[in-house]
């Protein structure tokens, strides 16, 4: 039998990024091999263009409000 899964190295132990279909308390060889840097993190490479092009828009209900700053509508009642 032959997987490759991809892993995160703690520094004690490695955690698979998804479930795997393997029995617990086995005994199994491993090779181990680094991926290139970029490479199988779509989602950390997408949250930090985020952080990378958020700008302040000194707003602080913009959350809120994003309808009236967005569109014109009228401002809508906060609780």
């Amino acid at each position: 039998m032959q997987k490759t899964l991809t892993v995160i190295f703690d520094g004690n132990v490695f955690r698979p990024e998804e479930p795997v279909d393997l029995e617990p308390n086995a005994r199994y060889r491993i090779t181990i091999e680094a991926e290139p840097p970029g490479v199988g993190q779509p989602v950390n490479r997408t949250l930090r263009w985020i952080l990378e092009h958020a700008t302040d828009m000194g707003i602080p209900d913009f959350a809120e409000q994003h309808d009236h700053y967005l569109y014109g509508t009228e401002f809508q009642a906060t609780q």
